[in-house]
Formats: C-alpha cells, sequence, structure tokens
C-alpha cells in the first residue's frame, strides 16, 4: 500500500545546530508522536552541522495537511518548543513523494535517538 512521506530540510543558523536537535529530540518529535505523526528519521545531516533532516510518513496528503494543521495549531506546540525551535531555523524545504512501507522502513534507520 502507497502513502506518503514528507521529507523535510532545514539550513539551520550558524552555530544553532546542538540547541535545534535537542530541542527536536528532547520536545518536538515526542509531540509530533503524541499527535499520531509518524516521525521516520530525525537527525542532523552528515554532509553539513547546519543541515538537518526531518522525515515523516503520512496515509495520503489529506491526512498529511490534517496533521500538520492540528499539531502546528496545537497550544501544546505554541507555547512548548515552536519559538525554540524557529530561532535555530535560517530556511527550509519541503519535498513530499509517494512511498511504499519497504522505503519508509529503510528510512528509519536514518534516525538516531526517534
Amino acid at each position: 500500500m502507497k502513502q506518503i512521506i514528507e521529507i523535510r530540510g532545514y539550513k539551520l543558523k550558524p552555530g544553532s545546530a546542538d540547541a535545534f536537535h535537542q530541542v527536536m529530540q528532547q520536545r518536538s518529535v515526542p509531540l509530533l508522536l503524541a499527535a499520531g505523526t509518524d516521525v521516520v528519521a530525525a537527525r542532523s545531516s552528515l554532509h553539513s552541522p547546519d543541515d538537518y533532516l526531518l522525515i515523516r510518513a503520512y496515509r495520503d496528503v489529506l491526512h498529511r495537511r490534517r496533521s500538520q494543521e492540528r499539531f502546528y495549531g496545537s497550544q501544546a506546540w505554541l507555547q512548548g518548543p515552536c519559538d525554540a525551535v524557529m530561532a535555530c531555523i535560517d530556511s527550509y524545504t519541503t519535498a513530499v513523494i509517494e512511498a511504499d512501507q519497504a522505503l519508509i522502513d529503510s528510512l528509519r534507520g536514518l534516525s538516531i535517538s526517534v
């Protein structure tokens, strides 16, 4: 069965990688998981300390949209790690593609502490 994955690449402000990784792992990812989001991977890039990768899986495009509206509109996010996360981000890109379960499972190997 095909699902979709969202691959988000963050370009972090110089010197913020450690703080970003910590808040992602300790605060943002747990909130995403609690909200029912399938976090496939959340980690620093191997090629640059100022690049970070977040991969999330969804049933379909509608599920992605609704999940993100719930998460990003929640008080847990807005009054929680939102400001700390946003303070570290210079820019980001997002790609959404179809994926089967085998691809999603192989991408899970990228995760270091999710």
